[in-house]
Parts: C-alpha cells; sequence; structure tokens
C-alpha cells in the first residue's frame, strides 16, 4: 500500500489533503480521484447549476512531489450534439 494525497485545485482556489490515504497502486488512487471531481460538479451543478471543469485534483506522495494530475474534464465524458437518437416528442 502506498500513501498518496490528493490535493484539489478548482475555481474556490487550493484544497490541500492533509491527511492522505492508502491505496494498493497509483490507479486505485486515480480512480478515487475520479470519484472525487465526479463529486465535486455534482455539488456544483445543483448548487450554482455550474459546471466548471478547469479544475484538477493533483496526486502527490509522502514527499509531496506530484506523481499524477488529472484535470475535471478527463473524469466525465460531455455529449453536446444531437446524435443520440432520441426522437422529439
Amino acid at each position: 500500500m502506498t500513501h498518496y494525497y490528493l490535493n484539489i485545485i478548482n475555481g474556490t482556489g487550493f484544497v490541500g489533503d492533509h491527511e492522505g490515504e492508502e491505496f494498493p497502486d497509483l490507479a486505485a488512487a486515480r480512480r478515487k480521484a475520479t470519484e472525487s471531481v465526479r463529486s465535486i460538479l455534482s455539488d456544483e451543478l445543483k448548487s450554482a447549476g455550474l459546471i466548471d471543469l478547469k479544475g484538477r485534483i493533483e496526486i502527490a506522495d509522502q514527499q509531496g512531489s506530484i506523481v499524477l494530475t488529472l484535470p475535471f474534464r478527463e473524469a466525465v465524458e460531455l455529449r453536446l450534439d444531437d446524435s443520440s437518437g432520441w426522437e422529439d416528442a
């Protein structure tokens, strides 16, 4: 297990993860970061009607080195065109 810190940088500023969490590997830490981004975006959408994809989560190791950066836009899939196949009612 490796200890990683998931630091959030978004429109409200920098929120440092001072406790961190144990993960079996970096891929597991990335999955947790993806879940966190989706939760943040969901909360923003509910409270302000806003989806701000300019943020990121920086995953740091115990020495404070950034080992992975997850931009918010990589945690979601956006479908902006009308190619869903839905018919107008």
